[in-house]
């Protein structure tokens, strides 16, 4: 199974430090913060990532090269060189579908932002891409309880199945997808919500929650208060 990390932003509330670099470019705990989602993949067992980009594209192709230095094979998706160019997450995946199975295959892939910081246990996915592959769900999302800067939520979770009724949880923008729901749409610039609450209503889309060790660091402010802290991400 696959991995994609998701670094084609720019994290415009990060500016001026993402001027001229991406957010997943900025170091905590003295390593950028996709750097710390690789090794927690690497740790995991994931050895093949994929790693879409567009704003200073550049930048992040040189920084992690291969993915040799890690012991991991990195394969990029380029969506272009520009904030602009950016499909959004499921634009993103679309693009990058190719990269991620086979073209026949039905086997499902792991999707994790590269510029959130967390210890969660991405082998853990591994009993829910079970389920995805066996057609139980079509995918399968990690939430998190509701941070202060988005109190209103996302989606709630009820016997396991992601619902829209109540909104105490939060995507922590970690999941399992199957490749069946992004084929034969195009790859235009598109969020993947409110997309996949198709699927909700339909009951297609399991979840759990997880309440450890999460945050997405989006301004200077919240990056400076975790620089703080004792690092809990994987070494």
């Amino acid at each position: 199974m696959k991995a994609m990390i998701l670094a084609a932003g720019r994290g415009k509330r990060m500016r001026h430090l993402t001027d001229s670099m991406p957010k997943p470019l900025i170091k905590l705990w003295g390593r950028p913060l996709i750097e710390w989602q690789i090794l927690a993949l690497k740790k995991a067992g994931f050895k093949d990532i994929v790693v879409n980009v567009a704003y200073c594209a550049d930048k992040l192709l040189e920084y992690l090269g291969d993915g040799s230095k890690y012991g991991v094979n990195i394969t990029f998706s380029i969506e272009g060189y520009t904030h602009e160019e950016s499909l959004e997450t499921r634009g993103g995946i679309v693009k990058a579908l190719d990269k991620l199975v086979e073209q026949s295959s039905s086997e499902p892939f792991v999707v994790v932002s590269g510029d959130i910081v967390t210890d969660f246990p991405y082998e853990s996915l591994k009993s829910a891409a079970k389920k995805v592959s066996g057609g139980q769900a079509k995918a399968h999302l990690v939430l998190v309880p509701n941070p202060s800067y988005h109190e209103g939520g996302d989606m709630g979770l009820e016997k396991g199945q992601i619902t829209r009724k109540q909104k105490q949880y939060t995507y922590g923008n970690i999941a399992v997808f199957s490749p069946s729901i992004f084929k034969n749409i195009p790859s235009t610039k598109t969020p993947l919500f409110p997309w996949l609450y198709d699927f909700v209503d339909q009951g297609l889309i399991t979840g759990e929650i997880y309440e450890g060790n999460w945050a997405n660091v989006g301004t200077p402010e919240e990056l400076e208060k975790f620089e703080k802290m004792s690092p809990y991400c994987y070494e």
